[in-house]
């Protein structure tokens, strides 16, 4: 059953303006200059699909509008490239005024918004992106912590919406099994029940095109040094598998503090282990033909980067080579946000998502942008 909408908070959403006019590139000449960094394989180009700022989680309507969530400006947009150039020509603001609706899906027309607790629906909405209107609080009872509260969310090939919820900690035992999990809910907001256990915070996740299983990046716990534990890419094959969070951290480092009881032999070892600290967030598995076959079913990572690591790490796209149905290795893809000799950062990659031609975006929410890569070949 729907919760009714109430007064206070439809006045935390904006009325959808649109900016700029249709047929205004959104895209600043001068930051193109930052392209000439990054690097990428021979044969694939990058350029800039839009300017977002705070850009976050991507998703996409069947007729190609781009929804970009936000986690630091409170507010969720939409981007369309309504010439088919290639780059985003017009863009609106839905929503503004929320905590961190990190989190964007969408579903047989509708639009689907994580903030911390709540989940929003707004209905059509592509027939009103000018003026969304009111829209559904679909389920407000997930935890509020403010910490690991952002949300990745995604719909599931049985039609449930995918829902994580972090741990609201750098590391704790938390009695309530929400915590530290990824659940699962109906289109409606009914039926909430956690699908997979010890996750200390996810921010990405897909299905794997051929057997349908879940993988996800979850992020490690920070202070035990610069080198540990690692991140990791795990995949769920049943419903109810404990992925270690807060004993054991990469499949064999036992926590010094909770792990003192446990094995790791108890839990779902990592599918592969990233660097520490990296911070692994947006996966998705490339189905298109635009690029290489090789790259078909293989899983494109957003490395956001390190916070607190003396030398940073991360900052990169990576690719995962997948054989079997296995993670077998990791290799980058993209990389020169980041400048190793001065530790200088420009960018921090968060979201992938595919075009319909194969093509796929990149979401940036320290630079503000969304990244179009491409493969000429």
């Amino acid at each position: 059953m729907l919760i009714s909408f109430s007064l206070s908070v439809f006045m935390l959403f904006s009325m959808g303006c649109t900016s700029p006019e249709k047929g205004e590139s959104l895209v600043n000449s001068e930051i193109e200059d930052n392209l000439s960094k990054l690097k990428l394989p021979s044969g694939f180009e990058i350029s800039i699909f839009a300017e977002v700022n705070n850009a976050r989680s991507l998703a996409i309507s069947p007729s190609g509008t781009v929804f970009v969530g936000n986690r630091n400006g409170g507010k969720v947009y939409a981007v369309k490239d309504n010439n088919g150039d290639g780059k985003a020509d017009v863009k609106y603001e839905l929503a503004s005024g929320l905590r961190m609706p990190n989190g964007v899906a969408f579903k047989d027309g509708d639009l689907y918004i994580a903030d911390i607790s709540t989940i929003y629906r707004f209905r059509n909405i592509e027939s009103k992106l000018s003026n969304p209107g009111q829209p559904e609080v679909v389920y407000d009872e997930y935890p509020s912590d403010r910490h690991h509260g952002w949300k990745f969310i995604a719909f599931g090939p049985d039609g449930k919406l995918y829902v994580p919820v972090g741990a609201p900690c750098n590391i704790c035992e938390s009695k309530d099994e929400v915590y530290a999990s990824i659940t699962r809910i109906n289109p409606d907001g009914t039926g909430r029940e956690v699908y997979a256990h010890g996750i200390r915070n996810t921010v990405g996740f897909d299905w794997h095109p051929g057997t349908g299983e879940l993988w996800f990046t979850d992020n490690g716990r920070d202070m035990l040094g610069d080198d540990i534990p690692p991140c990791e890419l795990n995949k769920v094959s049943v419903q109810g598998q404990h992925f270690g969070y807060p004993y054991c951290h990469g499949g064999r480092y036992r926590d010094p503090e909770f792990g003192i009881e446990r094995t790791c032999d108890e839990f779902v070892n990592p599918e592969l282990n990233f660097i520490a600290h990296t911070a692994p967030l947006g996966m998705r598995f490339y189905s298109g033909n635009m690029f290489p076959s090789s790259y078909r079913n293989q899983i494109l990572v957003a490395q956001h980067g390190s916070w607190n690591r003396s030398t940073k790490s991360g900052y990169k796209v990576l690719l995962v080579t997948v054989e079997n149905n296995k993670a077998v290795k990791d290799e980058i893809f993209i990389e020169g946000w980041l400048n190793e000799a001065t530790q200088a950062v420009w960018g921090r990659p968060v979201d992938i998502l595919q075009l319909e031609d194969g093509s796929i975006l990149i979401s940036d929410d320290h630079a503000g942008l969304i990244y179009r890569v491409t493969y000429k070949g």
